[in-house]
């Protein structure tokens, strides 16, 4: 007898087939860019009459614009132009990290429509005021959005640590612990935008919003199996396996920053001894390169700074930090067989340097013997890979799955 399979939903009605369709046809204008409904017909399958039928209740619902005629080259009647509206329901996206906070907004062709970080020193501080402050940065983005007539339908928070039901259940570097950070922060934006309703908070580990963000907005061949870690003060990671994220049984899959490097070495704010952010994160990197800490990014940018002036500490420092990265990262590809693995965050800038002994890890330590140096499977993430904007993303690809759930979703955000 076979068990364990998933419960069948109910069967699909017709109204449940056209709500289907119109995503489909959202979507595959969206991938394009800009679309014909023939060329839209060619890539979702459907005849070019349904597609046409489909395209005029989207350009009804404000979802879709058209702007003029294009030529394939071919024979026949040139098409009318369709794009995804520049106008209506976006998403807010908020990063909340150890020593910055992030908000974008983005609309529902994935473009970064409005931008604001400020770089605050969150350690120490009271869960309810370093939310409050996301919210008031929040607020202002929403003002700047509904200037350029966008209507976010929703918020995703991007949370560091250990993020289940609205809860961060623990994020040793900001010293929270079940911190019910989508309700403060849910409240706090309320109170900040007096006449407006309120607005749908959801939240998710930053690590998994940045490989999101990897995935939907990375430079073209970006795989779609790959581990994403990120380096900031912690040191985050995430899964990606055939474009959806490997959560794990509780959602906690991909903490690579706590993987015991060495157990008789530094004391972690996890309570466990040397994790692999007590030799690779960035109060690490910046303490053995002799750099003061400091707010703003200033301590990292010294530190590239240094090392492309050939300074032998800093390069030291980004070298050994490198060795302890691919040593554990040869672990986590012997175990998961990822396409690719990329590093993002403050690793981004010091790929020239750390790179080269990550590489040397994987290739010495992989049993599959697909990670020599030269492969390209090790790489940069890209500028757009960031968990804000994987956030806002991750609130608009629920209105492209069900366009018409938000069709009259104008004033809301």
């Amino acid at each position: 007898m076979k068990r364990n399979l998933a419960p069948l939903g109910p069967k699909a009605d017709q109204d449940t087939v056209r709500r289907s369709n119109l995503s489909l046809v959202l979507r595959a204008v969206r991938d394009e860019g800009e679309a014909t409904r023939a060329g839209v017909a060619a890539r979702v399958g459907l005849t070019r009459a349904a597609v046409s039928s489909l395209v005029e209740q989207l350009l009804g619902l404000g979802f879709l614009t058209e702007y003029g005629k294009t030529f394939s080259g071919q024979a026949g009647r040139p098409g009318t132009a369709l794009g995804v509206a520049r106008t209506g329901p976006a998403g807010l996206g908020v990063e909340v990290n150890i020593d910055y906070v992030s908000v974008c907004v983005v609309d529902l062709a994935g473009t970064d429509r409005v931008r604001l970080t400020e770089h605050l020193d969150n350690r120490g501080a009271p869960p309810a005021q370093v939310l409050a402050r996301a919210a008031g940065i929040a607020a202002r983005a929403l003002e700047s959005a509904h200037e350029q007539g966008l209507s976010p339908v929703g918020a995703t928070l991007a949370l560091p640590g250990l993020v289940s039901g609205g809860t961060v259940r623990q994020a040793p570097n900001l010293g929270w612990n079940r911190v019910p950070a989508e309700e403060l922060f849910a409240a706090s934006l309320i109170g900040r935008r007096p006449g407006h309703g309120a607005l749908p908070v959801s939240s998710e580990n930053e690590a998994n919003l940045a490989a999101l963000a990897e995935l939907w907005f990375g430079s073209p061949g970006t795989v779609r199996s790959f581990l994403h870690v990120t380096g900031e003060i912690g040191v985050g990671g995430a899964l990606v396996v055939d474009g959806e994220l490997l959560r794990g049984a509780h959602g906690f899959a991909g903490e690579i920053g706590h993987v015991v490097v060495d157990a008789a070495g530094p004391e972690c704010r996890c309570g466990s001894r040397g994790c692999l952010e007590q030799y690779a994160g960035q109060a690490a990197l910046l303490r053995a390169a002799g750099i003061e800490e400091s707010g703003a990014g200033a301590g990292v940018a010294e530190l590239e700074r240094r090392a492309r002036a050939g300074d032998g500490r800093a390069v030291a420092a980004v070298t050994e930090a490198g060795r302890m990265l691919g040593r554990v990262l040869s672990g986590a590809v012997n175990l998961l067989d990822p396409d690719a693995v990329v590093l993002g965050g403050i690793y981004r800038g010091l790929m020239p340097w750390l790179s080269p002994p990550v590489a040397e890890e994987l290739s010495a330590r992989v049993v599959s013997g697909l990670w020599s140096p030269e492969n390209g499977r090790l790489r940069a993430a890209s500028v757009a890979g960031d968990a804000a904007r994987g956030a806002a993303a991750r609130v608009t690809a629920e209105v492209l799955a069900d366009p018409v759930a938000y069709a009259g979703d104008r004033t809301t955000g």
